[in-house]
């Protein structure tokens, strides 16, 4: 139970047996995981990297984090996208404004009627803790 504490408080975990899980891939370098025994991760066929004699096929020295950089959902179209996105819905809205009198007048009676009823609410709340903290 010691070691469960020292483990959830920070400390460093002394047994680990991830044998017999059929886990696959690298295992993260510039963790403790590295400090476990190779039998810890026994029957475990397409798990590598250190501990593990078994190097893996893309071992050429590079670190995961130049894969985060590679993301290949931001490209030209997603931008090109995002540009007639943006385009679409201004327009839609700014320009259905600026055309169409009666949704104008009525977008603005909104806003206006908005404000008022903000102001009253904030005003009735201030009062009221003006009242209970005086």
């Amino acid at each position: 139970m010691e070691e469960f504490r020292q483990a959830l408080l920070g400390y460093r975990l002394s047994f680990l047996d991830l044998s017999y899980n059929n886990l696959s891939g690298k295992i993260p370098t510039g963790t403790q995981l590295q400090s476990f025994d190779p039998l810890d991760y026994a029957e475990n066929p397409l798990l590598c990297g250190p501990p593990l004699k078994k190097m893996c096929a893309d071992e050429n020295g590079s670190d995961l984090s130049n894969e985060e950089d590679k993301d290949e959902f931001i490209t030209l179209g997603f931008y090109i996208s995002m540009g007639i996105g943006f385009a679409a819905g201004f327009w839609g809205i700014c320009g259905t404004l600026i055309f169409n009198r009666s949704w104008r007048y009525a977008y603005f009676k909104f806003l206006n009627d908005l404000n008022d009823w903000l102001y009253v609410r904030i005003a009735l709340i201030k009062r009221q803790l003006k009242l209970a903290y005086a």
